[in-house]
């Protein structure tokens, strides 16, 4: 990693400059001359800031010989990122799509990075153009797919190019042992080791039968090789690589423990997978240049990462702390801070915190830097839906640089607003139809719905039109829905389809318990993600006119209901091919 004259140990760069040409200098000046991979980490998922930054400390970095960027996102899926950035036909809007998982596609600041990239490697030798990788696994916080996908790919690759009958496990065999793809994702597993399939015979076979496809992928290199190509070959090697993780993965869900064991135990899978994924990255850029890494501080800090969750005290090696062991002054971080924001609803920060030392500033700063650091303390004024993990000793302690965001700007149009701004019924109905592959039907009386459900607007995705994920409508249904009071003047309320497991995450029980609960609920209140009332117990949620306080998690929520819609469309597609 080149550098220049060593910054003194209390140095700081305010990034005011649209250009980071300077500070991209003075950063690689402090950091060990040996270091290959530059982690930069941001407090929160939700600040549309530090994703931007990424991208100008990026376009910095690529002058002193960085040539990759690895983000938070699946590592299959972005196979098809790097194929657009060379190059590729795909069209941008398929490519954020399919290409970036957890819904990140939808960033403006993703766009930004691709454009760019592609831009930057028009005419430029494969030597000096910048390649894109996804790090993480393919999972959610709370879901994991099966691994039938990956296992496919490898099988067919294979058997391209090798004939069906040279090796073992058919693809009948396989698809047998898989089974229904719906009792993998079964949202209730994460909760319960009992309704995991990772512990079944089938699951055991299938983990071997992974091992098997990966050892012959080796064995048979140079004959696949030359019969495809390298980039044909590697991909089939990360598909058979998250076929393997994903067993891995069940495997941990189906294991019985006390429920901060069990999840810290699947937090530490996660990230060690996200771990194995960038050392394989770099084992692949190593005669490139260094590869910038930009994920959550809590997958790229050094020390253990800890998280308060539900009443639970979870702990777990992130894959910063595991790729900091074994690389050793090859590994660099630089964590994220966040003084305000008005994306998260995030107050400016209390005195006395590390936050308020920073000062409403955007800048890299040293941790010597930081003022009177052993008398600071870490903010206590934030919430589980800000996302936000605030600074502490510990962190500051084990990192090499802080990237601090004082006072974040305007949030993006297309990812939230400014606190007391509301949705109209229209603008909803506007950010739900500009989500790919959503389609919407309005009940008529040509349609031949009933006439008090006149108006109301039904989201799908797909052709079938049985299930919608979301549903919108301003009119109370006589005798049969009116506990919203939906004849109150502007008054609207959206229906989002949440599934058990967001659904027990959000209210703190099951729907199978909503009617216990549903007495104690004013369904009437604006603003608020509330059970839906007719249809909690189907584990629905819903809104009424969102606004200042539940914007950020009715967009959350809107993007995860459409997800689970779409993969539900994809299973279906699947069977029927």
């Amino acid at each position: 990693m080149a550098a220049g004259p060593v910054p003194p140990a209390g140095w700081s760069y305010d990034l005011g400059d649209p250009h980071l040409d300077g500070a991209a200098a003075a950063l690689l000046a402090a950091l060990p001359s040996a270091a290959e991979i530059l982690a930069v980490g941001e407090p929160t998922h939700g600040e549309p800031a530090f994703p931007r930054l990424r991208n100008r400390l990026l376009e910095s970095l690529v002058a002193h010989g960085f040539r990759s960027v690895a983000v938070e996102s699946d590592r299959v899926a972005g196979l098809d990122v790097d194929a657009y950035v060379q190059g590729g036909d795909a069209s941008p809007d398929a490519v954020l799509d399919a290409g970036f998982s957890h819904g990140m596609g939808r960033l403006d600041a993703n766009r930004e990075l691709v454009t760019w990239l592609r831009a930057y490697n028009e005419r430029r030798p494969p030597d000096e153009r910048v390649t894109f990788h996804g790090f993480d696994a393919p999972l959610e916080m709370t879901s994991a797919p099966s691994p039938r996908r990956h296992l496919h790919h490898v099988h067919a690759y294979l058997s391209r190019h090798l004939g069906p009958d040279t090796f073992r496990h058919g693809r009948a065999d396989l698809d047998a042992l898989l089974g229904d793809d719906e009792r993998w994702s079964d949202a209730a597993a994460i909760f319960d080791p009992h309704r995991s399939v990772g512990a079944s015979p089938e699951a055991g076979a299938l983990r071997l039968i992974a091992d098997d496809l990966s050892t012959i992928l080796y064995a048979e290199a140079p004959a696949l090789v030359a019969a495809s190509s390298a980039d044909e070959w590697h991909r089939a090697r990360v598909h058979a690589s998250a076929a393997a993780g994903l067993l891995r993965y069940h495997a941990q869900a189906a294991e019985p423990a006390p429920p901060a064991v069990r999840t810290s135990r699947m937090l530490a899978v996660r990230d060690a997978w996200m771990a194995q994924n960038l050392l394989d990255i770099r084992s692949r850029e190593r005669h490139r240049g260094p590869t910038l890494v930009f994920a959550h501080n809590r997958h790229l800090q050094r020390h253990r990462s800890t998280w308060r969750l539900a009443d639970m005290d979870l702990g777990w090696s992130s894959a910063g702390a595991i790729v900091s062991t074994l690389l050793g002054p090859r590994y660099a971080v630089v964590v994220g801070s966040l003084g305000a924001s008005d994306a998260v609803g995030l107050a400016e920060p209390p005195a006395g915190t590390f936050e308020a030392a920073l000062g409403g500033r955007t800048a890299l700063v040293s941790p010597a830097a930081v003022p009177n650091a052993d008398g600071l303390r870490s903010r206590s004024d934030v919430t589980p839906e800000q996302g936000y993990f605030p600074l502490d000793t510990e962190t500051l302690a084990h990192c090499d640089a802080v990237l601090h965001v004082g006072v974040a700007g305007p949030a993006s149009p297309s990812t939230t607003r400014a606190p007391g701004v509301r949705l109209d019924l229209d603008e909803v109905a506007a950010r739900i139809l500009a989500l790919p592959e959503v389609d919407m039907v309005v009940a008529t009386e040509e349609s031949g719905a009933p006439a008090v459900a006149w108006g109301w607007r039904f989201f799908y995705v797909g052709p079938d039109r049985r299930r919608p994920f979301a549903t919108l409508g301003d009119s109370d249904m006589a005798g049969f829905d009116e506990e919203s009071r939906l004849d109150r003047p502007g008054v609207f309320r959206l229906n989002l389809d949440l599934g058990q497991r967001e659904f027990t995450r959000l209210f703190g029980y099951p729907p199978a318990e909503f009617a216990d609960h549903r007495a104690t609920i004013d369904f009437s209140v604006l603003d608020e993600v509330l059970p839906n009332p007719l249809y909690g117990a189907a584990a629905w949620a819903s809104v009424l006119n969102p606004g200042p306080r539940s914007l950020a998690e009715v967009e959350r929520l809107i993007a995860y209901a459409h997800t689970r819609a779409r993969e539900r469309h994809r299973r279906t597609s699947d069977r029927s091919s």
